[in-house]
Parts: structure tokens; C-alpha cells; sequence
């Protein structure tokens, strides 16, 4: 027997061990499972350069949960080592400057294992005390074995082991005793081992019998050995992808299509990736791409690796190329990750021009779910904008599709303003806003279906980089002032008319629930008596404040309305006739008196017009403020007389209602009131 300190003078070492990944301990199984996947992979070499002549069929790596002794075994029938392997893989931990290298690092474990071969060390995170047993493949070579107790002692001697390969037997802490369950070990290496290039064995599997779950004689095997995203595209077919996607997210319903990554130069990248299907703005999911290097799970986040907005997507990456500490957890900047983020963006791209060009019909049928993909990758990578919008689909509310250019040519002369800009017009809720769609249809116009999660910031990306193009929301106004071609339809009530109908109207608003302004429009005999927009600009910044935390001022901000009062329909001016018969006699000194107030207001600001306003006289100052304080007096007589009259007219509220309910706006008791009224309102004559 031999004694020895391992090659680290400092005592750094295992206290940084056991800190490193406290939180994430676990991963310590793939680090030796692996190591002891490398060392067959590594025979397989030898066998194959004629090194080694023996047999490499039914290699193996055997993972045993020993409950009663607290102890795991992670066995292979690999390479083996000798006494002078121990003494340099082992013993000196492989790197030269450990102790200054240890030094600097102290404080930070996850920059240590994994630079400098640590993964075997790792066994002590969980361990008191490991233990190797080992023999080379090497012709007459002598078993050895070597302990340590989480210290830099250790022991070394020769010993009897039948076959080659390594034996790591940990000697679980008393914490750490759930590594012993043979089912903790099974979820573990079900969740990082599962697709390892080597036949991996964790006991037997169980049947039922006698009201229980037993062990037969066939061993279980954790892991599938030729996942389909190694194998040729060629060798696989549409139901392979599919069955390997199930088996990847057995809820998941079925993708929409596929990509298979096969590259082997300048950098080897393998891997399958999928457009998930996504029907809610709850299932937006990142990190649910797989990272794998030489088929052993890495992680499961992979910004960095993949573009943000492929993040969306579902699959399988798989890459040796890809530069990660210890843990395989985190990952370094490295020119090779560009150049793979570049060609993942690169084959995206192209896969979804092809499918474009090549199967139109079939492009059009997945586009509804393609779009989110599309779009979030247009917003968030220039690169690849500039190539989707050769395939970018515009939906309209028929169902018809679109592209950019295509659309153009459809609209483009009905629907350019009278400032040369291409107007798209859009709906948001096809059925709150049917009335608002109708009507644009009725004019010539087509509209746009856009009611997905990135829609609005879509639009923004869109009026900024093309200054030429206009979208607007067929709800955010009149029809007539959707697409301004020429100066609007002139109202024909004289300023003094519009004034009482505002009156009337804003009078028996609602009092909560947001802002609502009253204007007089011409909208035609046959248009709605009220209609209500809203608008365009504040909407999209109260959607973009659920999207940017940085425009959260607006979601605060209360709804702003739009009350226009069509001043050609028939109901409007039998109002307005009503309301004149009716206050006639009232409204008619009142509005004498004002227009004698904004007279003697005229005269004293014309006498002052080139005089400073600190140099007006102070009498005609208070002369000023009193008038105002008239004004507002006569105002308020006048708005009183308005909202009398309004409230008394029944009509009055119930097409203000009838305005609100089709936009989803009445509710509550407001809703109440309104049924009622209706009721009272209907006459069987």
C-alpha cells in the first residue's frame, strides 16, 4: 500500500468542492456517468487504430443505489487505469498552478471544475469518502485500488478486480443519503442520461405481482443509445421525429414542423428543433430547447447558444464545440457559439422560405401558429428580419393571406392617404369590433386580423422602419377619417348646434370606467347615431406597457373614449329639434348673455393686445377674471338646462348605451339600467 497527497498543496480545494453548486448538487451523477462513458468511448478508439484487440461489444456503464450500506457505484468496462494513471489522472488533478490558480478562485467554485478535469471530484460533494477500483485493458495490468476521505490524503495499493474497466464507489454523507434510493438515481439519470451514446443500466426492471412492483432478471435501461437527432435525416422519417418529439414532451401536443441540424464544419452541431404549436399567450415558454454535449444533457437554458426568439422553440441542440465550466451549466463567449447562433438563425430562415416557395398551401395552414415565432424573431434579430419578411403572412379577416408585397398591390390605390402613406387598417377582436369592420368593408377597404401576443409591437417595428406605411385600428375613428383622402365631410349644424349636442351627450356619460370625449361627426344617414373609438395611440401604449416594464406609466393611465354623435342620422336630429323646441325660452337669454360677456371680454383684450401682460392695468385685470367667472357661470346654467333635458329623454341614454354595449363597455349597472329602459321603451302599437 502506498499513501500520497494529492497533487494541491493548499487546502482550497474540497471546501470550494462542496461549495461549488450547493444548490445544484446533483449533477455530480453526470459528471462520472460521463467520465465513465469516455473511458468506452476511448476503447472503442483503440480498438478501432489496433491498440486493443479484444472485444468492445456490450460495453457498458452500471449504476448501482445501495441503500443499506449508503453507498453508489458508477461501473464501466471501459479503458481502465493503471497505477501511473491513478498517479496522474487522480493524484495530480491534471493541471499544472493549481495552487495559485485555487487562490484566486476561492470565491468562485464554478469557474474551477471542469477548466482543469475536475469531474471526478465532484464525487465529493456528496461523499465522505470514494473509493476507485480499477484495472487497465493493458495486457498483465494489476488492479489497483485508491481511497480518500475529502481530504488531499489518500490511499493506493494493488488488488483483485476480474474484468477491466473502474469501479467509483461513493460513501454517501449522512445528507446526502437520497442518493442511495434507486428511484432518485433513476429520475436523475433519466433527466441527464438519457440519451448517452452507451448502454446505461440501473438495476432491473419491475413488474406487478402480488400487489407489488418486483424486480425481474432483465436489466433496465435507462437510455435510448442512437437518439434520432445522431442518426442521418436521410435514415428517418416524418413518424421518427414525431415519436422523438413525444418522447421528449409527452403532454406536449404535436409540433408543427421540424429542422435537423447536421453541420460538421468549421463546427460540428447536431440537433432537431421544433415549432411548438401555441394556442395562448400563457404557453410563451422559453428554455425548453435541450442542451446536450456528446449526448450528455447539459442544460435547458440556452440563451447565448440560440438566438432569443428561437428560445420559443422546443428540441434538441447537441454540440462538443460549445465551451462549458464544470458543471456544463453555464456557458463561456466563445467565437464558436456565434458562428452556431449565426447558423441556426441562417437555417431557420431558410427552412421557413423554403416551406414558403415550395408548399404554399401548406405554409398558409401552419402560418396562424407560425406567426408568433416569425415575429418575435423579425423584433428581436435584424438579420433574420431582413429575410422573414420575404415570407411574412398579413391575414385578413376573410382568411385570406398575404405577403408584404402582395398586399401592396391588393390595396395599395384605395388605400394610400392623401400623405402618399399605405394605410392598414386592423382589427384586434374581429367580433367586438364586427360593426367597425363592416363598415370599412362597406367603403372598399380590407382589413387585417392582428390579435397575437406580439402584434403591437409589431406594428411599431413596422411604422418605423417603413415611414411610407400607416396601421391603424378600424375602431380608433370614423370610417371617413380611417384613411384621410381629402378634407372630411363638413357637419352641417353651425357651431352652436354641435355645442348643445355635445351637451347632451356628455351629460349622461358614464362617470367612471375611463375618459370619454363627445364630437359631432358627419358619418351618412345610414351610419350608426353614436359610435365610439378610442384612441389609436394611447392603446398601443397601454398594450406595450404590458409587454415593457420601462412603459408601465401607461397601464396606469385610464382608457380614453371617443363619443361620435352622427349628426346625419335621423335620431340625432330629432334631438336636436326636440331640445330646441323645448328650451328655446331659456337657452336663448342665456345665450345673449354670453355673447355680450365674450364681447366686453373682446373689447378689453383688443385695447391690451400690444401691452405686456404684467403691464395690463389691474382694473381691466379684474375686469377679465370677473368675465371669466360670468362665462363659466352662464356655462354651467347652460350645461344644467342640457342635462335636464337629457335626462328626461330617455333616447338620449339609450344610444350612448347601445354605442358602449356593442364596444364591450356597459357593464354592471350600467347594464341593469339599460335592459330596463329597453323594456320600457318597447311599444306593441
Amino acid at each position: 500500500m502506498s499513501k500520497g497527497k494529492i497533487g494541491v498543496s493548499t487546502q482550497d480545494l474540497f471546501p470550494i468542492i462542496k461549495k461549488f453548486l450547493y444548490s445544484d448538487h446533483e449533477i455530480f451523477l453526470r459528471e462520472l456517468v460521463s467520465n465513465a462513458v469516455d473511458a468506452t468511448q476511448k476503447l472503442k478508439t483503440l480498438a478501432s487504430s489496433g491498440v486493443f484487440k479484444g472485444s468492445v461489444e456490450n460495453l457498458q456503464v452500471r449504476v448501482k443505489a445501495d441503500k443499506e450500506a449508503g453507498t453508489l457505484t458508477i461501473s464501466d468496462n471501459g479503458i481502465g487505469m493503471t497505477a501511473q494513471e491513478v498517479e496522474k489522472y487522480i493524484n495530480q488533478i491534471a493541471f499544472s498552478g493549481a495552487e495559485e490558480f485555487l487562490k484566486k478562485y476561492k470565491d468562485a467554485g464554478n469557474a474551477i471544475i471542469g477548466h482543469f478535469g475536475l469531474g471526478f471530484y465532484s464525487a465529493f460533494m456528496v461523499s465522505g469518502k470514494v473509493e476507485i477500483l480499477t484495472r487497465s485493458y493493458q495486457d498483465d495490468a494489476k488492479a489497483v485500488h485508491w481511497c480518500c476521505e475529502g481530504t488531499t490524503d489518500y490511499e493506493m495499493e494493488e488488488a483483485e478486480k476480474a474484468e477491466r474497466g473502474t469501479d467509483v464507489i461513493l460513501h454517501l454523507t449522512k445528507e446526502d443519503l437520497e442518493f442511495a434510493e434507486e428511484e432518485k438515481i433513476r429520475y436523475l439519470l433519466k433527466k441527464y442520461c438519457r440519451f448517452l451514446p452507451v448502454e446505461l443500466v440501473c438495476g432491473k426492471e419491475k413488474e406487478w405481482k402480488d400487489g407489488a412492483y418486483k424486480d425481474t432478471e432483465k436489466d433496465w435501461v435507462v437510455n435510448d443509445t442512437h437518439p434520432a437527432w445522431t442518426r442521418k435525416p436521410t435514415e428517418l422519417k416524418e413518424e421518427d421525429y414525431q415519436n422523438f418529439y413525444r418522447e421528449l414532451y409527452p403532454a406536449a401536443p404535436d409540433p408543427l414542423f421540424h429542422i435537423h441540424l447536421n453541420v460538421d464544419y468549421p463546427f460540428t452541431l447536431t440537433g432537431i428543433l421544433y415549432f411548438p404549436k401555441i394556442s395562448s399567450r400563457m404557453e410563451l415558454q422559453k428554455n425548453k430547447i435541450q442542451l446536450y454535449c456528446n449526448q450528455v444533457y447539459v442544460t435547458d437554458t440556452v440563451e447565448g447558444i440560440v438566438p432569443e426568439y428561437l428560445t420559443l422553440l422546443h428540441g434538441v441542440i447537441d454540440s462538443p464545440d460549445i465551451p462549458l465550466n464544470v458543471s456544463r451549466s453555464y456557458l463561456q463567449s466563445d467565437r464558436n457559439v456565434k458562428k452556431i447562433s449565426s447558423h441556426i438563425t441562417k437555417k431557420v430562415a431558410d427552412s421557413l422560405a423554403d416551406l414558403f416557395k415550395n408548399s404554399r398551401a401548406d405554409f398558409e395552414g401552419k402560418w396562424d401558429d407560425l406567426k408568433i415565432f416569425v415575429q418575435y424573431g423579425i423584433l428581436t434579430d435584424e438579420k433574420f428580419a431582413e429575410r422573414a419578411m420575404e415570407f411574412y403572412l398579413f391575414k385578413n379577416t376573410e382568411g385570406k393571406y398575404f405577403s408584404l408585397e402582395e398586399y401592396k398591390t391588393a390595396v395599395g390605390e384605395l388605400q394610400t392617404d392623401k400623405d402618399k402613406k399605405l394605410v392598414f387598417l386592423y382589427s384586434a377582436k374581429t367580433e367586438d369590433e364586427y360593426a367597425y369592420i363592416q363598415a370599412a368593408k362597406a367603403k372598399g377597404y380590407d382589413v387585417l386580423v392582428m390579435d397575437g401576443a406580439f402584434d403591437t409591437p409589431f406594428v411599431n417595428f413596422m411604422e418605423q422602419k417603413h415611414p411610407e406605411y400607416r396601421f391603424t385600428r378600424v375602431d380608433s375613428d370614423v370610417v371617413d377619417r380611417l384613411i384621410v383622402k381629402e378634407e372630411s365631410p363638413k357637419v352641417a349644424l353651425d357651431e352652436r348646434e354641435q355645442s348643445d349636442l355635445r351637451g347632451i351627450f356628455q351629460s349622461q356619460l358614464p362617470k367612471n370606467g375611463g375618459m370619454y370625449m363627445v364630437s359631432c361627426e358627419a358619418m351618412g344617414e345610414d351610419a350608426d347615431p353614436v359610435l365610439v373609438t378610442r384612441s389609436e395611440f394611447m392603446r398601443r401604449m397601454k398594450e406595450m406597457s404590458e409587454i415593457n416594464p420601462e412603459m408601465s406609466f401607461y397601464g396606469k393611465m385610464g382608457d380614453q373614449f371617443n363619443i361620435a354623435v352622427n349628426t346625419d342620422h335621423r335620431l340625432v336630429k330629432e334631438l336636436l329639434e326636440k331640445e330646441k323646441s323645448a328650451l328655446c325660452g331659456q337657452m336663448e337669454p342665456l345665450r345673449k348673455e354670453r355673447d355680450e360677456l365674450q364681447k366686453q371680454k373682446a373689447d378689453i383684450e383688443a385695447l391690451n393686445k400690444d401691452v405686456k401682460p404684467e403691464d395690463v392695468p389691474a382694473s381691466d385685470k379684474d375686469r377679465l377674471s370677473d368675465l371669466d367667472r360670468q362665462l363659466e357661470e352662464v356655462g354651467r346654467k347652460e350645461r344644467d338646462l342640457l342635462g335636464r333635458y337629457a335626462e328626461e329623454n330617455p333616447v338620449v341614454s339609450q344610444l350612448i348605451d347601445l354605442a358602449l354595449l356593442s364596444n364591450g363597455l356597459l357593464k354592471g349597472e350600467g347594464l341593469h339600467r339599460f335592459l330596463k329602459r329597453s323594456v320600457s321603451l318597447i311599444s306593441l302599437d
